[in-house]
């Protein structure tokens, strides 16, 4: 059984190209590598990978998004080669860390867990009554009138509605995060 302390939700995510996988939190890690090391060596060795497996990876984007996602350039006598990210490279890293970001924040609000259901604390809950319920395209107008007496409204989607089964009359809880307010039953 679980109980609240000892589970959380969690989720692995990776971005698609036309539906197939091309990046995730390893080939993340490793574009990010090679874009502060300049060279796929040095990526491979500060990550603990061998120079084939980091080669071979990168190959495999680039099979997918049919472009390169590295460039690479020889050195002279001196050496001096290295790698740099395409622009694609580096949109992909961007991509991955704004929807890595987004999810991060989502799986770390409890507010948002607690209107799912996992648990709703006492804290920013109004109790009221529904008095009416507009429709219109996918987003429904609730207006609850609490106790104080005062009428708030709550702009949620038609299905909210339909999911929680809200009826006029019914009596709801309104709860407010930071910027919304959502309905709990």
């Amino acid at each position: 059984m679980f109980t609240h302390n000892k589970h959380k939700p969690s989720c692995k995510v990776w971005i698609e190209y036309n539906g197939k996988p091309v990046l995730g939190k390893g080939g993340a890690e490793i574009l990010k590598a090679i874009a502060k090391e300049q060279s796929i060596s040095k990526a491979s060795e500060k990550l603990s990978m061998s120079y084939r497996y980091v080669w071979n990876y990168l190959q495999k984007i680039q099979k997918v998004v049919e472009a390169p996602i590295v460039e690479t350039y020889k050195g002279g006598k001196t050496g001096g080669g290295g790698a740099k990210l395409t622009a694609l490279g580096q949109s992909l890293i961007e991509e991955y860390q704004r929807v890595e970001g987004y999810m991060s924040e989502v799986l770390a609000d409890q507010e948002y867990w607690e209107v799912l259901g996992l648990k709703i604390s006492a804290r920013n809950q109004l109790k009221g009554k529904v008095v009416s319920i507009e429709k219109d395209g996918i987003t429904a107008k609730v207006k609850v009138e609490i106790k104080v007496p005062a009428v708030i409204t709550a702009v949620i989607t038609k299905e909210a509605v339909e999911e929680l089964g809200v009826k006029v009359g019914d009596e709801v809880q309104a709860v407010v995060k930071s910027t919304e307010v959502m309905i709990a039953k």
